[in-house]
């Protein structure tokens, strides 16, 4: 084992078929998509080079902006509210003592569905006349709140963000809870000792040791916000007149649709690059503000 360990040839027997696929499956569509970005390409005759024409039609394009706009409202929505809900419910969590294994797998339950079980489960809840939201608003007294969630362009975006955070949080919240459990017991006793409650055991205690795990939750709420697409196409299919489009599901449209696929694979290339951008500027701001306190 230990000369395996010192062999490089036998580094190399155990990474190629991992590097092949990735080189497959990754490196070679990324470098094709780069290439035809800058095409004019129905996709079935011969490409024709237009340069950074593309590029430009994008950052011309309302509705390009638009879905850059919703890419963004993901990632805000997730940072703002969904984590501070995923901290809150992980501390609650954390302090059942029995059924703990029932309740992890009864918040985790909608992050093993499908996204299109999720997109029709909550597309029903949003029905306008046969919805779960509008009959408990009617039966509360409240049906002049009543409303086409996802047929309203005020509403659709907010009902698709709330339906997102809801297939995640359970994911986030195991996460949390688990890194919880890591604490030292005696950190939290010292500061029962020191006659801190609960509220401020969570505040001075618990939540800074929590930091690395809440930055990771923070890039992966950019990362997925940016290649957020399959709810969208779920439940509007960007609809409706495309204000809830995000970059994803325009690209698909742009190919699929409308057979522009020049301009679709220009959209690819973009998402890269912002996805790349913000993950970049977030991990400088996290080391220096780890800098800043050490």
């Amino acid at each position: 084992m230990n000369k395996m360990g010192r062999n490089a040839w036998a580094y190399t027997l155990f990474t190629l078929p991992t590097l092949f696929m990735f080189a497959i499956f990754f490196i070679y569509p990324m470098i094709m998509s780069l290439r035809y970005g800058f095409t004019s390409w129905n996709g079935i005759s011969h490409a024709k080079f237009n340069g950074f024409d593309n590029f430009i039609d994008a950052f011309r394009d309302p509705y390009f902006w638009i879905a850059v706009r919703n890419n963004l409202s993901f990632i805000g929505f997730s940072i703002g509210i969904q984590i501070p809900i995923i901290l809150t419910i992980a501390l609650m969590v954390s302090r059942i003592k029995r059924w703990i294994g029932f309740y992890k797998t009864m918040i985790f339950l909608p992050t093993i569905l499908s996204t299109a079980v999720i997109g029709v489960l909550w597309e029903f809840i949003y029905h306008p006349q046969a919805g779960l939201l509008n009959q408990a608003l009617e039966a509360i007294g409240l049906k002049r709140w009543q409303h086409a969630w996802l047929a309203d362009g005020a509403t659709a975006m907010l009902a698709i963000l709330v339906t997102n955070a809801w297939q995640w949080m359970g994911f986030y919240v195991v996460l949390v809870v688990s890194a919880i459990n890591t604490i030292p017991k005696h950190l939290v006793e010292a500061a029962q000792l020191d006659g801190a409650g609960s509220i401020r055991q969570a505040w001075y205690v618990i939540l800074p040791l929590l930091r690395p795990v809440i930055f990771v939750m923070m890039l992966l709420s950019i990362t997925g916000g940016m290649k957020a697409m399959d709810i969208v196409v779920v439940m509007t299919g960007g609809n409706p007149y495309g204000i809830t489009e995000v970059m994803a599901s325009y690209m698909i449209k742009k190919a699929y649709r409308i057979g522009e696929y020049g301009y679709a694979n220009s959209i690819a290339v973009l998402i890269l690059l912002f996805t790349s951008l913000l993950t970049s500027i977030f991990s400088w701001l996290t080391r220096k503000q780890e800098e800043v306190r050490l």
